[in-house]
């Protein structure tokens, strides 16, 4: 058990579940990387588009993990929330999402009127 850094008997099911969607995810990643650099390299037109289609389902499975992984270890849901489907500078959508959090939360202790 190589990718386990605690002992694997302490950890609970749902943890090695969580380590083995993290394990596919990096596999497909690097899988996708394979296949894109083959798809860019290819002279041959047929391997060319073979290269590619087995880079899109792999993209298809990094996504499902991710899906999985949104739905299954806290801080994805999140994380993917405040990133995804976004306009706007990557680096800036994390500064925009703590503004709306602070706009929208109000630390006083309203009831409404009690007239």
């Amino acid at each position: 058990m190589v990718d386990y850094h605690e002992p694997y008997e302490l950890l609970s099911d749902k943890t090695k579940d969580v380590s083995k969607a993290l394990s596919s995810l990096k596999e497909e990643i690097e899988a996708i990387n394979w296949y894109n650099q083959r798809v860019d390299t290819a002279n041959d037109e047929e391997i060319k588009a073979i290269m590619a289609h087995n880079r899109d389902e792999e993209i298809e499975h990094a996504c499902m993990a991710i899906e999985w992984l949104r739905r299954n270890m806290e801080g994805w849901d999140e994380e993917l929330s405040t990133y995804l489907f976004k306009e706007g500078k990557i680096t800036e959508l994390e500064e925009a999402a703590e503004g709306e959090e602070s706009e929208g939360s109000d630390d006083s202790l309203k009831i409404g009127d009690l007239e």
